[in-house]
């Protein structure tokens, strides 16, 4: 549906403005993770959005009339964003060394990823207390889950999945990272023994 005219921007100005804007209510949902990212679930607003995404705030209104219905939609954003690049980390794993070279660097790579993985720990925290998030968690733990599954079997899966978030959480918050050696051996750990060969 086309947007109907604005009224008014971030700012408060009263000027009417019609824009042709077809990927604003996108731009909009980019703009309040940017906001998620800097200020969490508790600093974000209808007009802080619309300032980060440079579009008059009663569009932002149009699209979402409330915040939770932004946050909401934002963080599935997120989610599915985050599933498309998850998925893309495995596509040339081949054998145990490959897979074990891929979650070191997930975890190692958390400081240059920042905005990823905060946005990951304030959607599980605004979780805690909002059911319908839930469910986007748990869709997205399933969805990750089922990648690592591929090459651990589910047990493991589940296993190295806890690890690996308590390893990136701690590896944002702590200014002495563990060496890359310390991940290594707890992801191997954490993976068993490797198994042997099948005979033909």
């Amino acid at each position: 549906m086309q947007e109907q005219e604005d009224r008014g921007t971030a700012g408060g100005e009263g000027r009417r403005t019609r824009r042709h804007d077809p990927r604003r209510r996108e731009r909009v949902l980019d703009a309040a993770l940017d906001v998620l990212v800097d200020e969490g679930v508790a600093g974000i607003t209808h007009r802080k959005v619309a300032a980060r995404a440079d579009v008059p705030l009663g569009s932002v209104t149009y699209h979402f009339a409330t915040l939770t219905d932004l946050c909401a939609q934002a963080f599935a954003r997120y989610v599915e964003q985050r599933t498309a690049e998850y998925e893309a980390l495995f596509t040339q794993v081949a054998s145990r060394d490959d897979l074990v070279d891929v979650l070191v660097e997930l975890v190692e790579a958390g400081p240059s990823r920042h905005r990823s993985a905060v946005l990951g720990f304030e959607l599980h925290l605004a979780a805690l207390r909002d059911p319908a998030l839930r469910a986007l968690t748990g869709r997205w733990t399933r969805s990750s889950r089922a990648v690592l599954a591929r090459f651990t079997g589910p047990g493991a899966a589940a296993r190295l999945d806890a690890l690996l978030e308590g390893m990136i959480m701690h590896r944002l918050l702590s200014d002495d990272g563990e060496a890359r050696e310390a991940t290594r051996a707890a992801i191997e750990q954490t993976l068993g023994p490797p198994q042997p060969p099948r005979s033909g």
